[in-house]
């Protein structure tokens, strides 16, 4: 699905869900992509912008193009994956800080509101995270 009113260029839109549906695990290694001009078509626009997204795909390592074969999605690098993760985690506690900052709402008031969440979230959801959890709560309460 593109939206041309989004204000993200039409490209980001397709490697934003590419990449997506593969850090997820829904096209798994080894999956062929559509060409570029089946995909072009499919979605009803410029052949080189769906060429821009799948290069851009494929310098970030999740695809790699065979010529005259297609483009097939590349095993994940567990360092990729990391850094993909830890950038949606910014972008969702960027949005959270600017929801909270409209809303008026203090320093204190926003970690209080993230602990909770933490709280609530069962064990094995971040048991990789607890040690980075305790070391913000150390720089929230020395603060």
């Amino acid at each position: 699905m593109l939206s041309n009113s989004s204000g993200v260029p039409l490209y980001q839109q397709i490697k934003d869900q590419i990449g997506l549906a593969i850090l997820s695990g829904e096209l798994t290694e080894g999956t062929a992509l559509p060409s570029v001009r089946a995909l072009a078509r499919d979605l009803r626009i410029s052949i080189i912008t769906t060429g821009r997204a799948y290069a851009e795909l494929s310098a970030d390592g999740f695809i790699t193009t065979v010529p005259g074969k297609g483009a097939f999605v590349l095993p994940l690098d567990s360092a990729l994956v990391r850094e993909q993760l830890l950038r949606q985690v910014e972008d969702g506690l960027q949005a959270a800080l600017d929801a909270a900052g409209r809303a008026g709402l203090e320093r204190e008031d926003v970690i209080r509101m993230l602990d909770g969440l933490i709280e609530a979230e069962p064990e094995h959801a971040h048991e990789g995270s607890r040690d980075a959890h305790e070391g913000s709560r150390e720089v929230a309460d020395a603060k």
